[in-house]
């Protein structure tokens, strides 16, 4: 499967090859788990995106952490490396072929108490757990991120951050929608209504950054009344 967004850059081409190429690579196993998906074009997130987890997760050092979209296991991988020894990672799925991919990379890092995956659509299972969760990572299908927002707020502790990948549609978000295929329509409408409602919400606090193919980062500052 041809990873989109490492094909279309929404900065300049060289800018991208340095982040990817210069920044401190993954040491282990995890290391030869990233290299094998990107020889192989497995969808993963992008290593600037990757750089910059590994960074902010050591800052805001969390304990429990949910992630929407497992695929094959390595963001939720990596986030299980800045939990702690009592923090955990669950993440969400629906995807037979991406459960058993997952499955396998957690049994082949030794992970597989310290993440729990979740099989089901994630409209359904949302509402089932409690939380509060520190980080939230979103990066499942993106025309139902706003259809999660209100779950991942109420899941979300005061002062935790929801991370949503994959917010630029490939470049095209501020696009005219007449200008998008007919078959992405929804998709950009979508987006476009989550990043209005986020950016304008008045308890949250938001910024758009420029990694893979964008990242929106959104803190809670309070609690959020229906």
């Amino acid at each position: 499967m041809r990873n989109e967004m490492m094909h279309r850059p929404v900065v300049k081409q060289e800018l991208v090859d340095f982040m990817r190429n210069k920044q401190k690579k993954i040491q282990g196993e995890l290391g030869v788990i990233e290299e094998e998906a990107h020889v192989a074009g497995v969808p993963i997130i992008p290593h600037e995106t990757v750089v910059f987890l590994q960074f902010f997760l050591d800052q805001i050092k969390p304990k429990n952490i949910l992630e929407i979209g497992t695929a094959i296991g390595f963001s939720s991988s990596l986030m299980a490396q800045y939990v702690g020894e009592d923090g955990h990672v669950t993440t969400i799925d629906r995807f037979d072929v991406m459960i058993r991919k997952a499955k396998v990379t957690y049994e082949r890092l030794g992970l597989t108490d310290k993440v729990t995956l979740l099989e089901g659509q994630a409209a359904e299972v949302l509402p089932t757990l409690t939380g509060p969760y520190d980080f939230i990572f979103m990066d499942s299908a993106k025309s139902k991120y706003i259809e999660f927002l209100p779950e991942c707020l109420r899941l979300l502790r005061v002062g935790g951050v929801l991370m949503v990948d994959d917010v630029f549609q490939s470049g095209t978000i501020l696009d005219p929608i007449e200008d998008i295929p007919r078959s992405q329509r929804t998709i950009h409408r979508k987006l476009n209504q989550f990043l209005d409602t986020v950016m304008t919400h008045p308890d949250l606090t938001s910024t758009l950054l420029p990694l893979g193919d964008g990242v929106i980062m959104i803190t809670k500052e309070r609690e959020i009344s229906e």
